[in-house]
């Protein structure tokens, strides 16, 4: 997943919150026996699921989607593997679901009635079902509704989608949301294959996070296919007016048809950026690669949901200039995707390899002055903000010995310091070196959940002895289990950036802005370090020749909007109010709008103005965009009765 431009991440976050080369190896796609966690797995304190004494291997969905009453309803069946020869209870994660009927197949066939118990709601976790299944069935069933509020589903109105005629409904289920809209072990220590049969009206298309046919016939009428094992947090789905544009063989875009063509233009590099991959890290193991373009509504930039993106419309501004958030997504199929985090206690395993591997495939592309770029917006931003955090979230993992809450790693923590001590590794020990222990990491532990002890024991065991005295053990710790930045942190230099730093200060200094002729050169991650670079306040006049230089109120780009606004409201600019209004109706990206949220409630007027806000754009808004907001409300106005939602 990711929430920001390249890799800045999570400034605001809160809790949780066609060619031969599709198919993938035979032993990738031998799932269903091999779809267990890794041994050595750690327990996952967001899950009630006991996958030490049974595990689901196969589920099969049976769905109808329901816009009229915003609810998805049918059967899931689980294909189980009771590893423990003495239980006999299978118990599920569920969110706010209604459960009509469980029953379990006999060894004769029949199929039976089966005791169930829902216990109550936790605000976080949501409720615990417990399955009574004394006969140990090889397969259970449970049949089920979801609820309109389902924290894992956003229901929009024909008027909250690009074209305006048909409604919307799509899914995120990452971190604990797949609970909300199917029953299952909702914890990445599972992996499990599945198929679904999806009705729907004739006149929506259906995706899943599946083999998606790019000829597939609307008609309301939708069978899927997930032959290598996912956690659950990857499953997916959407539906709605979406209509496919090829970019490869094995790659396209989805959506809306006021928005295809866009897209595909914007991320036609994607072809190139899984070759890039595939030659640094090994084929790409998930047959197709498609992104699917979602409203402004979406919370996140993008969910690497395999097989098919979830995008944000906002890096779709025009000149490509904010399409690694593709390439992180994609990275996702080799860090993440195919070797998965076993708990929250390991989050920097997905995100920060994942966005090492990002700038890898940019530079790839585009060249290490743009790689360089990325990096250090990153790295100056960790700097800035990491020791205001607790000393535990300052650490990329957490040891197997304590325990954590929900939340507790999904910060930029995990994905930039995670991406930082890969390339300390990558300079101790050369390329030549670091990616083939990279690659073999990746083909070692391929379709498995691991904890942070296995990554380790692996480096260990594959780059530093076999490389003596470039890296200790002792500096392998401070990186993975240590507060703040390692003074061993490899700079990471740009002259692009020292350039915009000397005239953002001639200018502070009293000097001229810097010239059309200047910055019309310039890339939207320069523009993003010159606003960064600013001080937390400037004068109204200073603000007003920004303005009229730049024309940054009212922008399109949701970047630079996301850095500009918190500024005016901090300065006291009144004259982007109503731009600042605009934006935040329109847009439900979190990682672009709450900067300017939180700044806004820090004065009476902002928290009037930010709630007034909230009630014009909670209709469009996703329940994950939602509760962050109301969070920050409620924290400005000393209510500490709002749960936080879980990401």
């Amino acid at each position: 997943m990711r929430s920001s431009i390249l890799t800045l991440c999570f400034a605001a976050a809160v809790v949780l919150g066609g060619c031969s080369r599709d198919a993938a190896p035979a032993a990738d796609t031998a799932a269903k026996s091999d779809a267990v966690t890794a041994p050595g797995a750690e327990y996952d304190s967001l899950s009630y699921a006991e996958p030490d004494k049974v595990r689901i291997r196969d589920l099969a969905l049976a769905l109808d989607v329901d816009f009229n009453d915003k609810q998805i309803s049918g059967s899931a069946t689980y294909d189980l593997d009771w590893v423990d020869p003495e239980a006999t209870e299978l118990v599920l994660d569920t969110r706010d679901l209604t459960i009509e009927k469980v029953v379990g197949e006999r060894s004769d066939g029949k199929w039976v009635d089966l005791k169930y118990e829902l216990a109550d709601a936790d605000k976080l976790l949501g409720s615990k079902l417990s399955i009574q299944a004394p006969e140990r069935n090889g397969r259970i069933r449970v049949t089920y509704h979801t609820a309109p509020q389902a924290s894992g589903l956003q229901w929009l109105t024909p008027a909250m989608t690009e074209g305006g005629k048909q409604p919307f409904m799509f899914s995120q289920s990452q971190q604990i949301h797949a609970r909300s809209w199917v029953p299952l072990q909702d914890t990445p220590r599972v992996r499990f294959t599945y198929t679904a049969h999806v009705t729907s009206p004739k006149d929506v298309m259906v995706l899943m996070s599946a083999d998606n046919d790019p000829k597939a016939v609307r008609d309301g009428d939708y069978t899927f296919e997930m032959p290598q094992a996912i956690p659950s947090y990857l499953l997916a789905i959407a539906a709605g007016d979406l209509v496919f544009k090829p970019i490869s063989d094995r790659s396209g875009v989805w959506a809306e048809p006021a928005m295809v063509d866009k897209a595909t233009a914007e991320f036609a590099d994607t072809e190139k950026m899984i070759e890039a991959t595939e030659a640094m890290y090994g084929p790409y193991r998930w047959g197709r690669y498609d992104i699917l373009v979602l409203p402004p509504s979406f919370p996140y930039g993008g969910m690497e949901n395999p097989r098919i993106t979830f995008a944000t419309p906002t890096v779709i501004v025009g000149d490509k200039s904010l399409v690694s958030l593709i390439a992180h997504e994609l990275a996702h199929s080799w860090a993440g995707n195919l070797v998965t985090f076993s708990s929250p206690k390991d989050q920097w395993m997905n995100e920060g390899i994942t966005s090492y591997v990002e700038n890898r495939i940019i530079e790839a592309l585009y060249g290490k002055d743009f790689a360089n770029m990325e990096a250090a917006i990153a790295q100056n931003e960790l700097r800035k903000t990491i020791g205001d955090m607790e000393p535990q979230a300052q650490a990329l993992a957490i040891r197997p010995d304590i325990h954590v809450k929900a939340g507790d790693t999904l910060t930029e923590v995990a994905y930039d310091k995670g991406a930082w001590f890969m390339m300390f590794l990558e300079h101790r020990f050369g390329r030549e070196d670091f990616d083939p222990f990279l690659r073999g990491y990746f083909d070692h532990f391929a379709f498995q959940s691991i904890p942070t002890t296995t990554f380790v024991q692996y480096a260990k065991d594959n780059l530093l002895a076999k490389h003596p005295g470039k890296v200790t053990e002792a500096e392998l710790d401070e990186w993975i289990y240590g507060p703040g930045i390692p003074e061993s942190a490899p700079v990471t230099v740009s002259p692009q950036f020292d350039a915009v730093d000397a005239v953002r200060q001639a200018w502070i200094d009293g000097g001229a802005l810097p010239s059309t002729e200047v910055t019309a050169k310039w890339s939207t991650q320069e523009w993003l370090h010159f606003l960064e670079g600013m001080p937390a306040t400037l004068s109204h006049d200073q603000l007003a020749a920004l303005d009229a230089a730049y024309a940054f109120t009212g922008t399109p780009n949701g970047e630079i909007a996301m850095r500009w606004y918190p500024l005016t409201v901090r300065s006291g600019y009144p004259e982007a109010n109503e731009a600042i209004a605009e934006f935040l109706e329109r847009v439900g990206r979190r990682k672009l709008i709450m900067p300017t949220y939180a700044e806004l409630v820090k004065s009476p007027a902002g928290l009037a103005m930010a709630e007034t806000i909230l009630e014009k754009a909670r209709p469009g808004y996703h329940p994950i965009t939602t509760g962050s907001v109301e969070s920050v409300i409620a924290k400005a106005k000393g209510d500490d009765t709002v749960v936080k939602p879980v990401d």
